[in-house]
């Protein structure tokens, strides 16, 4: 549980396709954190779907930025479709979840805070991947 008057909890979720290099996701995620003007370092952690639990690129970046990185399956993903920007057919008919960036966001941030948690920066895209960041606090 997050305590009065302490750092808000940032998560970034992230989505990709198979083989997407942590060159990639890197860059949106520099280039997302940039226009909001919010430092890498204040990130807390990682999440994605379990489908991608072995995906090189997530793992690699993890490793490289030093973030715990967590999967969740889309079943645990669900209750969150309500507060998603937008929801994905095409990604429902892929994962079974309608948005993996910003539901994995907000599930991670939840967990690691025991509270409420919100997308700070809806879904953003690059050809092979998508973040969103949420935030408790």
């Amino acid at each position: 549980m997050i305590a009065a008057g302490t750092a808000p909890i940032l998560v970034i979720g992230l989505g990709c396709r198979q083989g997407c290099s942590v060159d990639e996701l890197l860059a949106l995620i520099e280039q997302s954190l940039s226009q909001a003007g919010i430092a890498l370092q204040s990130i807390h952690a990682l999440a994605s779907i379990d489908l991608k639990r072995d995906e090189t690129g997530l793992i690699q970046l993890a490793t490289q930025l030093n973030l715990q990185f967590e999967v969740f399956s889309a079943r645990q993903l669900a209750p969150f479709a309500s507060q998603l920007s937008q929801q994905s057919a095409r990604a429902f008919a892929a994962t079974g979840c309608f948005g993996i960036a910003e539901s994995a966001a907000l599930a991670l941030a939840e967990q690691l805070s025991g509270a409420t948690a919100r997308l700070l920066i809806t879904r953003k895209n690059s050809s092979a991947a998508t973040f969103a960041l949420a935030c408790t606090g």
